[in-house]
C-alpha cells in the first residue's frame, strides 16, 4: 500500500543511495505520492523509442528521466553536505519544518 506523506519536496538535492544510479546527486523534479516515486534529473536515464509527428518531424531514440522508488534517495543538508534522515520539529510560531539528524540545521524555512 503507497504511503501518501513524503519526506522530500521539489527542487530539494537528493543523493541516490541504491540502484544502478547510486551515488550521483540530483534535484527532484517530480514527485508522484501515489506511487512513492520521485523524478530526479539526470538519474535512471531511459531511452525511449519515438515514432515521426508534429513536434518530432524525424522521430528516433530520445533520453529521458525515469522515476525511482523514494526509498532510494536520501535529502542532502545544506550545512554539512551529507546525506542524511530528516527530523521534524514546530517551531514557536507554530510552523513545522525539516531538520538535519546530524547537525539540526534547518533544511527549510
Amino acid at each position: 500500500m503507497p504511503i501518501n506523506k513524503s519526506r522530500f519536496k521539489k527542487d530539494d538535492k537528493v543523493k541516490v543511495i541504491a540502484g544502478k544510479d547510486r551515488g550521483k546527486i540530483g534535484k527532484i523534479l517530480k514527485i508522484d505520492r501515489k506511487k512513492s516515486r520521485v523524478l530526479v534529473e539526470n538519474v535512471n536515464i531511459v531511452k525511449k523509442h519515438t515514432r515521426p509527428d508534429a513536434s518530432n518531424r524525424q522521430g528516433g531514440i530520445i533520453e529521458t528521466e525515469a522515476p525511482i522508488q523514494w526509498a532510494n534517495v536520501m535529502l542532502l543538508c545544506g550545512k554539512c553536505v551529507q546525506p542524511t534522515r530528516i527530523k521534524r520539529k514546530r517551531l514557536e510560531d507554530g510552523k513545522n519544518v525539516r531538520i538535519c539528524g546530524q547537525c539540526d540545521e534547518i533544511i527549510d524555512v
